[in-house]
């Protein structure tokens, strides 16, 4: 394969992911209703939600144990919890602050379990409000600061743009498995 060849194969690659993520973003935040403010505060308890959430899944004797932590949150409780650490040491948005009341907000954990939420079943921000306590215009943004902190955390160890081996080896895969010219499937379902 010539060299501009190689480049434009990876300048369309290149395109076309960033399109698919663009489009999945854009599903996911512009698929919510726009409502207008009517100004009520719903008292959502979010300390039980946080409870709740800490006794199901973080506690010595979990509700659930580690493999349903996996296919809840589409992965293992310490890349989860690599992740929140992350995150809540690096993003403010993630630092569990007290509110004008003197009350905590939301933890870290009940923030990040919202977006991996939205994420990884692609289901609308109002969905993680009765179980999380999380409201849904602070699922968006829960959802808004967490892709722009993994982009800025990690996004030059594991975002990284494929090798024209990784593009190579992708295409050989997809060949034998009857999808000539795909590169993978962002799902990874096929």
């Amino acid at each position: 394969m010539s060299s501009s060849s190689s480049d434009e194969v990876e300048e369309r690659l290149d395109e076309i992911i960033d399109d698919i993520i663009d489009e999945t973003y854009i599903n996911i935040v512009e698929a919510q209703p726009s409502k207008s403010r009517t100004g009520a505060y719903i008292e959502r308890d979010r300390e039980i939600g946080h409870n709740q959430l800490w006794n199901d899944y973080f506690s010595e004797d979990a509700t659930f144990p580690s493999y349903l932590f996996r296919r809840h949150f589409r992965m293992n409780k310490e890349l989860f919890l690599c992740i929140v650490h992350r995150l809540s040491e690096h993003v403010p948005f993630f630092q569990q602050r007290r509110d004008a009341t003197g009350r905590f907000g939301l933890s870290p954990l009940q923030k990040c379990t919202a977006a991996i939420r939205l994420l990884s079943y692609g289901s609308a921000a109002g969905v993680v409000d009765e179980y999380l306590r999380v409201g849904e215009s602070t699922a968006i943004s829960c959802l808004k600061h967490f892709n722009e902190g993994i982009i800025r955390l990690f996004g030059d160890e594991y975002l990284r743009r494929p090798t024209q081996e990784d593009l190579q080896r992708l295409l050989h895969i997809g060949e034998i498995r009857g999808f000539s010219g795909m590169v993978g499937s962002i799902d990874c379902m096929h």
